[in-house]
């Protein structure tokens, strides 16, 4: 897992907003793969600029079943 600061020189993300989260809310979760779909990208949607959690596809598989428990 890394955290990278946001780049303007990186692709477009297609960002999906987590159905858990809320427009006032502390739980503001978004998500997006890379282009070459090796990647699953994570990000605090209030600020979208900011670092993000780069996990590699098994990485996103294990991390997966323990946010679901929520």
């Amino acid at each position: 897992m890394t955290l990278k600061p946001y780049a303007s020189a990186e692709p477009t993300f297609a960002w999906i907003k987590s159905s858990y989260s809320t427009d006032e809310g502390p739980d503001c979760v978004e998500v997006a793969t890379t282009p070459d779909e090796s990647h699953v990208l994570v990000r605090d949607s209030k600020n979208p600029t900011g670092p993000r959690v780069d996990l590699t596809l098994s990485a996103w598989a294990t991390f997966l079943p323990y946010a679901s428990e929520r």
